[in-house]
């Protein structure tokens, strides 16, 4: 049957798969991703109030990432032999208390516990339910699906940042500052969302009634005919240590990392830095590039996945984002700089889509758990490292412009392993020292 007849079921079967399943996901995400960057935000008063330096808030910001780098691969093989529906609701709850328990931080070591403990329990929520939408879409739709939910990490900001911007004018309310009430009232999200998971999110297209028997057909036939494509290949999920192209997209979500969260994680400081606004007005401006950044991704990945290409998409976004950050690093007056830094949102989160679409389709279903959870623990180091970074050189230097620099050049790495994965596709590394095998 033709799949340009309106009666396709692969047409009507994607339909539904978005219509039911990624809104629900979006809102997760969006509810992680508040509890993640809220920080940025919480840093214009907790700072101040916890005596912290900005080497030491950066890397209290970046701690997150270590929790997420050590627990990121056990998290998923859990969620592989408990499904993802109880495991998913066990995360929202973890991280819900943890996040409002930040509240509780008194100087840089619980700071740092708070953001570590943070990190371990948000680590498998993200590559599980990449995990979760590659066993329910097919190859030629994912990189589409991947970006609409997605999308939900820059609207995160566009809610985000008003919100804990006014949050933060409860400073002093019963006793408590304002960035104490953003992280418990933040929090609690999380904590009511996870009984509405074990309600709402189906396990596998068996159990949905709003499939019919041929839609139904249709989409196990063709994740099944997908899978069956690399039955050959070993079904240990060890091997992808071994795979080079695995490796190139560590590369090149490290360097995507470094800027994204070291932009975030310092974009409301940046902006009191340039202008004299109070804390909502910083949350609504920091949002008019995640507001755009919206569409951005959508359109990239709608376009990846109409013409079928991953690799340009990401390289070419990604240089983008070098020309941005190096703009802003020179930039001459303020409006420049953060039309610099803008730019860069944009440019660098349009990436995430063909990204991830792309280990999805090399990586067969055995190995596909353990393949996303490598590439998102170790590239999530750059969330880390860029924060990180630009904290210990303000430091040091007062300024951003080498911060910027340093940044562009990790995207300039990502784009060159970007470029390099469709060469080195399922090609396995010559010395077995690299992993276990």
């Amino acid at each position: 049957m033709s799949s340009n007849l309106p009666d396709d079921p692969s047409v009507a079967t994607i339909r539904k798969l978005t219509r039911h399943l990624l809104p629900f996901l979006f809102l997760l995400y969006i509810v992680a991703y508040i509890d993640r960057t809220n920080i940025g935000f919480a840093a214009l008063q907790m700072q101040g109030d916890l005596g912290l330096s900005d080497a030491a808030y950066g890397l209290g910001a970046g701690m997150f990432f270590v929790g997420y780098l050590l627990f990121q691969i056990p998290s998923n093989w859990v969620l592989v032999r408990v499904g993802a529906r109880r495991w998913i609701a066990f995360l929202l709850l973890a991280w819900g208390i943890v996040s409002a328990s930040t509240m509780f931080v008194s100087g840089e070591r619980s700071f740092y516990a708070a953001r570590f403990l943070l990190g371990v329990a948000e680590a498998g929520f993200f590559p599980g339910i990449i995990f979760y939408l590659r066993n329910w879409f097919p190859s030629a739709a994912r990189a589409r699906a991947v970006a609409l939910f997605m999308t939900a990490a820059p609207l995160s900001a566009v809610v985000g940042g008003p919100v804990s911007g006014a949050l933060l004018n409860l400073d002093r309310t019963a006793g408590l500052s304002g960035w104490q009430w953003m992280f418990l009232l933040e929090g609690l999200p999380a904590i009511l969302l996870s009984s509405a998971v074990l309600l709402f999110l189906p396990e596998t297209p068996s159990q949905v009634h709003w499939l019919s028997d041929d839609e139904r057909a249709w989409l196990l036939t063709a994740i099944e005919t997908e899978d069956s494509q690399t039955v050959h290949e070993s079904s240990s999920p060890l091997t992808v240590f071994r795979m080079i192209a695995v490796w190139l997209c560590v590369i090149v979500y490290f360097g995507m990392n470094a800027a994204h969260y070291g932009v975030m994680f310092w974009l409301p400081r940046l902006i009191r830095g340039q202008s004299h606004l109070g804390t909502f007005q910083i949350g609504l401006l920091s949002a008019v590039p995640y507001l755009i950044t919206t569409a951005a991704m959508v359109l990239v990945g709608l376009h990846s996945d109409r013409t079928g290409e991953r690799r340009f998409h990401v390289a070419g976004c990604a240089l983008v984002g070098v020309a941005a950050l190096v703009a802003a690093a020179y930039a001459g007056s303020s409006l420049v700089l953060l039309l610099g830094v803008g730019l860069a949102v944009v440019a660098v989160n349009s990436m995430y889509g063909p990204l991830w679409a792309m280990p999805t389709t090399l990586l067969p279903r055995t190995r596909a758990a353990t393949g996303i959870a490598l590439i998102n623990s170790l590239g999530n180091t750059g969330g880390l490292f860029g924060p990180y970074l630009i904290g210990l050189l303000r430091t040091s230097t007062g300024g951003f412009r080498g911060s910027f620099l340093v940044i562009a050049a990790c995207l300039g790495m990502a784009a060159v392993a970007a470029l390099s994965v469709t060469t080195f596709a399922r090609k396995p590394l010559e010395t077995a020292a690299v992993g276990p095998g």
